[in-house]
């Protein structure tokens, strides 16, 4: 008879075994979340000009949690969505600065960071799907999009997206909705050819 492996420890279990000091917990809670997190801040960093940007964000996140973890006996904090509304708040904090900083390089006539986008590289992209969704998805205002890309991308709940972006379910809802209408709209003559 084959041993069934023990059952993988939950994050209560996980954060109590890192502010104990256990160290590989922290690498466990690191590994469950990390992907997640990254696909999030993409997501909202997508037109900052830095590729690392994300990787910046997420691993402000989880020197947060590795500092001052969440209390993991406080039952209102789930810890998915706690770790997406810090990754969110930390990326809306680089946008803002990044907002300042062009606008300070505009007032002192400096240009700003960033070339136009090669043609040749455009029309290549223009006919993978996948590149067609994403410029689609970066029309959708910010909030749809956020929405759009946890619901689809990230299989979050309306109840986590609304937990993870501080909005009520209602108006989650009516974002996600929104938001797929125009990607159909939009991507309905790919779908067509």
């Amino acid at each position: 008879m084959a041993e069934s492996e023990p059952p993988l420890p939950s994050d209560v279990d996980l954060l109590r075994a890192h502010r104990a000091g256990d160290v590989p917990a922290f690498t466990r809670l690191v590994e469950r979340y990390q992907d997640a997190l990254l696909r999030h801040a993409r997501m909202l960093l997508s037109g900052r000009g830095s590729a690392g940007s994300a990787e910046d964000a997420v691993q402000e996140v989880f020197l947060k949690v590795a500092r001052n973890p969440p209390d993991p006996d406080d039952e209102s904090v789930q810890l998915g969505a706690w770790l997406h509304r810090v990754t969110r708040n930390r990326c809306l904090d680089m946008l803002r600065s990044d907002t300042r900083r062009r606008d300070r390089e505009v007032d002192a006539g400096l240009p700003e960071n960033g070339s136009p986008e090669d043609p040749a590289l455009a029309a290549v992209d223009a006919r993978d799907t996948r590149g067609a969704v994403e410029r689609t998805l970066q029309k959708l205002p910010e909030d749809q999009r956020e929405a759009v890309t946890l619901r689809l991308l990230e299989e979050r709940s309306y109840a986590e997206i609304a937990s993870i972006t501080g909005r009520k379910v209602g108006t989650v809802g009516w974002l996600i909705s929104q938001g797929m209408k125009a990607l159909a709209r939009e991507l309905s003559p790919l779908l067509e050819a």
